[in-house]
């Protein structure tokens, strides 16, 4: 399983690619029409019109790259200077006609080449990019039209859309991130009240068919004992009393009869954990029946690996047992993990049969939880 985090993650990231694959066929395509458009102003049409096809064919494989990690320096190097090329060549085939704003495009139609680099890599990778294509774009433009009053606005209109894009871009990543802890955190925390008051319930509800069988056959015997009706000598109330104080035994421990081999096996990672300071609080909630030996190994390798990684606290080990045939295990601590274990790794002998499923959250503020989940198997 994934964490909350990646898996937040995993949701929100597709659309920063989108935009971005947005970009890389939009821009450079109207880019492409104006050239078309407007091929009277430049000296060899076909390498403008070759120019835009390869922008766009470097979309196709930079956006890919750029959306499923962060491009490397190799892949930053080779966007920049393919930015730079196709600047140079637009304003190099362009004629010295005045007014014309083909150059302009020139930019809109390559920053979107900077933006995977502005995105994944840090500002000392895409700044010297950007002012490389901005001093490229500057001089061919003031070598086309000369340094005029409106030439030397379309300059920095120029240098305003190409720092304005970038910026915004270089500002996503982060704010993103922060989005994502903070929607992991409220999935986290929804995830634990989910656990939490799933455990409730089931207290509640073994509490009250305990109370009622106590009500129903205890409570009468007991009566019938104190009012002489029933001999406490005779061999049949005797032997309900025993499976009766056998019954109100079990619900003073608060465990279930079966979880004793779970428990047991838990033991060499508890009595560990004790010996580090770390003071466990164990409940058993239902009866987890008897874990498959591939089971029982990945149960207590997953917790004693979590309890390896965490400094010495206060820890509570939940074990819940639903009707349905599905056991839970419940790791909650408040401190922060040294490592987090990759307990997933621990269920690879597992049978499939067995739906064993675990994952370790941690929060930033220290907070986390084991949960590990299995089928019990069936007598």
């Amino acid at each position: 399983m994934v964490s909350h985090h990646e898996a937040v993650r995993e949701v929100t990231e597709p659309g920063l690619q989108r935009m971005v694959a947005a970009m890389a066929a939009i821009l450079p395509l109207a880019a492409l029409g104006q050239g078309l458009a407007n091929m009277h102003d430049y000296y060899q049409p076909a390498v403008v019109v070759a120019v835009w096809l390869a922008v766009l064919a470097t979309g196709a494989w930079l956006v890919p790259r750029a959306g499923t990690r962060v491009l490397t320096s190799g892949e930053s190097a080779a966007a920049v200077t393919i930015a730079v090329a196709a600047v140079a060549a637009i304003g190099w085939e362009h004629r010295p006609r005045i007014g014309s704003g083909t150059v302009d495009l020139a930019i809109l139609g390559t920053v979107w080449l900077l933006v995977p680099v502005a995105v994944s890599r840090p500002a000392r990778a895409w700044i010297p990019g950007a002012l490389a294509v901005f001093a490229v774009h500057a001089a061919l433009l003031i070598r086309v039209a000369g340094a005029s009053p409106m030439t030397l606005s379309n300059v920095a209109a120029a240098g305003y859309i190409l720092a304005a894009i970038l910026i915004a871009f270089a500002a996503v990543r982060p704010t993103l991130a922060m989005h994502t802890r903070i929607a992991a955190r409220r999935a986290a925390l929804a995830s634990r009240s989910e656990a939490e008051h799933a455990a409730a319930a089931a207290v509640h509800r073994d509490r009250r068919s305990r109370l009622a069988l106590l009500e129903a056959d205890a409570l009468p015997l007991l009566h019938g004992i104190a009012d002489e009706t029933l001999d406490p000598t005779d061999a049949g109330v005797r032997e309900r009393c025993t499976r009766h104080a056998a019954v109100l035994r079990h619900s003073l421990t608060d465990r279930a009869p079966g979880a004793g081999g779970l428990v047991a096996g838990l033991a060499p990672a508890l009595q560990a954990a004790s010996a580090r300071g770390l003071l466990v609080d164990l409940q058993v909630i239902g009866d987890p029946g008897l874990a498959a030996p591939e089971v029982a190994r990945a149960v207590l390798t997953a917790v004693d690996a979590t309890l390896s990684a965490l400094p010495p606290q206060q820890v509570m080990l939940t074990i819940l047992a639903s009707g349905g045939g599905e056991v839970e295990l419940y790791l909650t601590f408040s401190a922060p993990l040294r490592v987090i274990p990759d307990v997933t790794l621990f269920g690879q002998d597992v049978p499939a049969t067995a739906h064993w499923r675990a994952t370790v959250t941690a929060e930033p503020a220290g907070t986390g939880c084991l949960e590990i989940s299995w089928r019990k198997a069936m007598p």
